[in-house]
């Protein structure tokens, strides 16, 4: 052991269902034995959430709101920049959290709350920027109209395991800055970073029953998305959990805002930087999470003219990074989250090749002194027909697959050719080209010669199978908003 691993204490901490001002250490939904990532090891007992659960908590949370929407706006903000305040004082906390919950290296875990702090504060910047507009002078039969943008009420968020104080942070601030007040369900695969946020909210000093956060099960989640006085749901995970939820939601029409997975490609021409093209489509494909991530650059699509020279650098990165213990300084990989992903990822490689395609590096389960722990090589895969699962499906893991093409109009089919359409990379020095493939790409957001996922001013989500919706932004602030008319005769 090193002496790192010795200095950072990787107890994990005890987590509550937080309902209103009550911290309670069991639930209806019985307990989840946490495994620990990166070791195998099971390391502590989650108590979950049942129906029973959410029903208290949301009638906590509709009490809340009567007196939360007339809470002026300035405390609103006030109150939502101490918190972002906290969370930046508590980044080296969350760090370990995030290791212990998900096996996210020290590394990528720091950088988190800084980028949730700053989603944070942006949404308390529109607390007191909510406006109507006015629909038009008086007309000739005397009548006037404006607008109200009014707080939906109770917002049930249900979020995944992969990043889950971002998508915490993705959330809940716009909807508190709105005026509404929220009933939050980590998952249980991860509620270490959500048990903190939920203790920052308190000393924040956010009343009690503004935000309650209950770990819990699917049955947690269908009780939340169920609740009658929950007005909307904001959810994060997998198209498959998103059309059940649809499924339940419409019986009351209930809106449902959902972030949904990614087979996002990324298109790298041969007058691009190949220097910083190959690193960043490497890193964020298979080092970063694991490649966890729903906006990761999946699909390498590269120009025939440079294919052999960029497969090359990208193998070289891919075989120059070795996964290890997520709690030691300078490891860029970490676990999968658990044994089924393993066995999930492991056996989508091993269809890959049996569909023909060529396996370059990686492929295999990690052994030796991480054997116990849930690592699997970065892989990379050339050689990959188009239509084949390897190529329609996301993996959620470290695999990247790598394509040739040769004109922009077929690197533009090759781009639109699966359902999902979540986000889309661009790596060219002409801006004209880049451009257009702008517009043509089937993705709700295209990042161009390295841009950044995930700022806060930009609107993030997808079309389609990647989901409805957007975070981010005016207008994630506008999802977690009613708009009503007002006609006045004044004639």
């Amino acid at each position: 052991m090193t002496e790192n691993r010795q200095a950072i204490d990787r107890t994990p901490p005890p987590v509550h269902l937080r309902i209103g001002a009550e911290r309670r250490t069991a639930g209806s939904g019985g307990a989840h034995e946490h495994i620990d990532p990166a070791t195998g090891a099971a390391n502590a007992a989650i108590p979950l959430a049942g129906p029973a659960e959410v029903n208290e908590a949301v009638a906590v949370a509709q009490e809340a709101f009567e007196s939360w929407r007339r809470t002026s706006p300035a405390i609103r903000r006030r109150l939502l920049l101490t918190l972002a305040d906290l969370i930046e004082q508590n980044a080296e906390e969350f760090a370990r959290r995030g290791a212990l919950d998900n096996g996210t290296p020290l590394l990528y875990g720091r950088g988190f709350p800084i980028n949730a702090a700053e989603w944070t504060r942006y949404y308390a910047g529109w607390a007191d920027k909510i406006l109507g507009d006015v629909n038009g002078l008086p007309t000739a039969d005397g009548e006037f109209g404006y607008t109200i943008a009014k707080p939906y009420g109770v917002i049930g968020i249900i979020i995944t395991w992969n990043g889950p104080l971002i998508s915490l942070a993705m959330k809940i601030p716009a909807a508190l800055a709105a005026g509404n007040t929220v009933v939050v369900k980590p998952s249980e695969l991860t509620p270490f970073s959500a048990e903190l946020f939920a203790d920052l909210v308190e000393r924040a000093g956010f009343p009690a029953g503004v935000v309650n956060v209950l770990p819990g099960d699917a049955a947690a989640g269908q009780a939340l998305v169920e609740h009658p006085l929950v007005r909307k749901i904001s959810f994060t995970g997998g198209p498959a959990t998103a059309r059940r939820i649809l499924q339940s939601a419409s019986a009351t029409m209930k809106p449902t805002l959902l972030e949904l997975g990614g087979k996002s490609a990324n298109i790298v021409f041969d007058d691009a930087d190949l220097d910083d093209a190959c690193a960043i489509g490497t890193r964020f494909s298979l080092i970063a999470l694991a490649g966890q991530g729903c906006a990761f650059a999946t699909r390498m699509l590269v120009q025939d003219t440079v294919y052999d020279e960029v497969v090359a650098r990208v193998t070289a990165i891919a075989e120059s990074n070795r996964p290890g213990d997520p709690f030691e300084e300078g490891v860029l990989t970490g676990p999968v989250v658990n044994e089924d992903a393993v066995h999930r990822i492991l056996g989508m490689i091993e269809r890959a090749q049996r569909d023909g395609a060529t396996l370059v590096t990686g492929g295999h389960r990690i052994g030796g002194e991480l054997a116990d722990g849930y690592y699997i090589e970065p892989t990379v895969f050339t050689d990959v027909d188009p239509q084949s699962e390897l190529a329609q499906t996301e993996v959620f893991g470290p695999v990247l697959a790598i394509f040739r093409f040769r004109t922009e109009e077929e690197a533009l089919e090759l781009a639109n050719s699966t359902p999902y359409s979540l986000s889309s990379y661009v790596q060219t020095r002409d801006l004209n080209r880049a451009i257009r493939l702008a517009t043509e790409l089937h993705a709700g957001q295209t990042l161009i010669n390295g841009a950044t996922n995930l700022r806060v001013a930009r609107p993030f989500g997808g079309f389609g199978i990647s989901g409805v919706g957007k975070e981010g932004g005016r207008h994630g602030l506008e999802e977690f908003l009613q708009v009503k008319s007002v006609g006045i005769v004044v004639g």
